[in-house]
């Protein structure tokens, strides 16, 4: 199973979110991630044997446990990398809670191989050449009631997810 932990944003800012796609949807190049699809990944699990799912069940109803709901403010657009050709055009997302859920969820799995947290939801990635869209500004807030563990199965329309389970926060 690939799986990660992520926090999902409520409909009214996947739809404003998709007012920003709308943005790219003439350029091509650039692969749209779906509306309903927009997270922020909180740890990238990777492929794991149904087996260890017991196991993230527990991890993250503990760390989820651990901390109080938030706000989480989506701020400007940007690029992965930064400079040079892009891959992943993005929003920026900050709250309180982000970075505790994280680094929790990572203390509690050390076996698993982490990148560096940088907080953003993915609006779309490159699939060809692709030019690089103005910088726009979200001004977006939403309230993080819940972390959800996340299957994600590869697909040739693309990933595919699927809630596994959700966990309150605090």
């Amino acid at each position: 199973m690939r799986l990660f932990y992520a926090i999902f944003p409520p409909r009214r800012v996947q739809d404003a979110l998709a007012e920003a796609q709308a943005r790219v949807q003439g350029f091509k190049g650039w692969k749209l991630s779906p509306p309903h699809q927009l997270h922020i990944t909180l740890l990238f699990l990777g492929s794991q044997p149904e087996t260890r799912l017991l196991e993230f069940r527990r991890i993250g109803q503990e760390v989820a446990g651990s901390v109080p709901a938030f706000t989480v403010e989506l701020g400007g657009t940007g690029y992965f990398p930064a400079t040079g050709s892009p891959r992943v055009w993005f929003v920026k997302a900050t709250g309180a809670g982000l970075e505790p859920l994280a680094e929790g969820l990572q203390r509690a799995l050390p076996d698993i191989n982490a990148h560096k947290f940088h907080p953003h939801l993915t609006l779309a990635r490159k699939k060809g050449p692709a030019p690089r869209i103005g910088p726009l500004v979200m001004n977006l807030q939403f309230q993080a009631q819940a972390v959800c563990l996340v299957e994600s199965k590869l697909e040739r329309s693309g990933s595919q997810y699927r809630v596994i389970e959700q966990f309150p926060l605090a």
